[in-house]
């Protein structure tokens, strides 16, 4: 339902998208001027323009059909904006179920740097080229509670930010954090300590939403109090792997910061130029930390 300009809701609040009436939002069309959201923020030369605006005509003298609805950063507008989302909350549940049904199964996907210590031999693990271990490192879980907390933030924030970027930037900030997590954690933790769970990815995407936030002048101060909560139990409690929490912020923050950043001309090497930086020196210190336990 649109909203008519100059009505009792622009005078007494905030503007609210007129697609997405229960999401506020300070930013409008630069064709019709009507509030729109992240989700349907569409880049222009100048400023964005609403999904309407883009299928009723490019503005430029194209065709309709040559300009697609855009995110902020670049990607494309989706009728589902949370599929990625619910696909890897799915991902996440299958596992977890798996490894209820099996406990056995925890010994092939946790990431562990090496196991025994030496001098005992032979050894399982990262340093002996067991690498996928970063990965389904990242979808395991074993107690209730660490699968809950986890799905609840991945849900809550993992779906806007799903909407904000599209889904193929999105799928690179969520892996690319949740594996410099992993690598953080691979060098600083004992090589013994075996470590699982989203949380790496999902700080990530704290990160990144704090950036978008940031560059849409929304109000930080959600996103902050989340973020100091959540370092608050990261710090308090001994069986949390922090470094890995700590990893996927400072990724999430720097891929999240291309995201959004990006000049038009220039966006998608700079974007996945960003992740492919991070992944290298993800891939660095992995190989550093292994040259040291072998």
């Amino acid at each position: 339902m649109e909203q008519a300009a100059g009505s009792a809701q622009d005078a007494g609040s905030a503007p609210v998208c007129f697609r997405h009436p229960d999401r506020e939002t300070g930013v409008r069309c630069t064709r019709c001027e009507r509030p729109i959201c992240p989700e349907c923020m569409v880049s222009a030369s100048v400023g964005f323009q609403c999904p309407d605006c883009v299928r009723g005509g490019s503005g430029t003298g194209h065709a309709p059909q040559a300009s697609r609805p855009r995110t902020l950063a670049g990607g494309t507008v989706t009728s589902d904006p949370r599929l990625l989302t619910k696909i890897l909350i799915g991902i996440n549940l299958a596992v977890f179920i798996a490894v209820q049904a099996d406990r056995s199964l925890l010994e092939h996907l946790v990431l562990i740097g090496q196991w025994p210590p030496r001098p005992f031999t032979p050894t399982t693990g990262v340093a002996d080229g067991e690498w996928y271990r970063f990965v389904t490192s990242m979808f395991a879980h074993e107690e209730y509670w660490h699968i809950g907390f986890n799905m609840l933030s991945l849900w809550w924030v993992g779906g806007p930010l799903e909407a904000a970027l599209g889904r193929a930037r999105y799928l690179a900030v969520y892996f690319v954090s949740g594996l410099a997590g992993g690598a953080l954690t691979y060098l600083i933790a004992s090589p013994t300590t075996a470590s699982l769970g989203a949380s790496g990815a999902i700080f990530g995407l704290f990160g990144a939403t704090a950036v978008l936030m940031r560059r849409l002048n929304y109000d930080m101060r959600p996103v902050i109090a989340m973020l100091v909560i959540n370092l608050f139990f990261t710090f308090r409690f001994s069986n949390i792997a922090w470094e890995a929490h700590i990893g996927g912020l400072v990724a999430g923050v720097v891929t999240g910061f291309a995201m959004v950043h990006a000049p038009r001309e220039k966006r998608s090497l700079v974007q996945y130029g960003t992740c492919a930086a991070v992944l290298v020196v993800t891939v660095a210190v992995a190989l550093v930390r292994t040259a040291q336990l072998t």
